[in-house]
């Protein structure tokens, strides 16, 4: 059973919702083009930061319109060796248009050298200095959810919102175990709940 939650033992959550996700979305395209789709890519891939950071032109797929993303957590095979995970997230067209043009992805694959290079060459700290900075200017509240992780949560909410399986969401999340997985689907009732007290006033 996964020991990943989705609020602290205060109770704070760690998720964005769909309001705080929009305003994040729309404070980075006020940003540089290397700030704005690092945010995109985090918000519409759901990966972690120390994944985005490998992301390399090669591993975007302009005309299948996905992100491939190795899995960074720890898996071993059936004899107990290290085992490299791949998963491809399909993305929005939009985005990848904005990605292509800002780093010019499409050119970039024609060279072995360049379409091997990271698109982010920096560190995770950098990443989530970026995150952070482009939260607090989109107001989201000084609270846990603040971060990175909490795009990746929110990416999970918002899947299992939308009505994705959960099997296509632990793939698309990069989990070992369902049970992982799981977590998002225990709390869409409460973000239902909340949706639903604006509407009872």
């Amino acid at each position: 059973m996964s020991d990943m939650a989705l609020y602290d033992t205060r109770g704070h959550r760690l998720y964005l919702n769909a309001e705080e996700r929009e305003a994040v979305l729309n404070e980075a395209r006020k940003r540089s083009a290397r700030d704005r789709t690092l945010i995109e890519t985090l918000h519409f891939t759901g990966c972690r930061p120390s994944e985005l950071i490998e992301i390399t032109s090669a591993r975007i797929d302009l005309s299948g319109g996905t992100v491939t993303i190795r899995s960074l957590k720890k898996r071993k095979d059936a004899k107990g060796s290290a085992k490299i995970v791949y998963r491809a997230v399909p993305v929005p067209p939009l985005y990848l248009d904005t990605l292509n043009t800002a780093h010019g992805i499409r050119e970039a694959q024609k060279s072995k050298k360049r379409a091997d290079a990271p698109i982010w060459d920096m560190s995770r700290v950098r990443v989530w200095q970026i995150v952070k900075d482009v939260m607090t200017e989109a107001g989201v509240p000084d609270a846990p959810h603040r971060s990175p992780k909490g795009l990746r949560h929110g990416f999970g909410i918002n899947a299992v919102v939308s009505g994705v399986p959960l099997h296509m969401l632990q793939k698309w999340m990069g989990h070992a175990q369902l049970s992982t997985t799981q977590i998002y689907a225990d709390a869409v009732g409460k973000e239902e709940q909340d949706i639903a007290s604006r509407m009872w006033g």
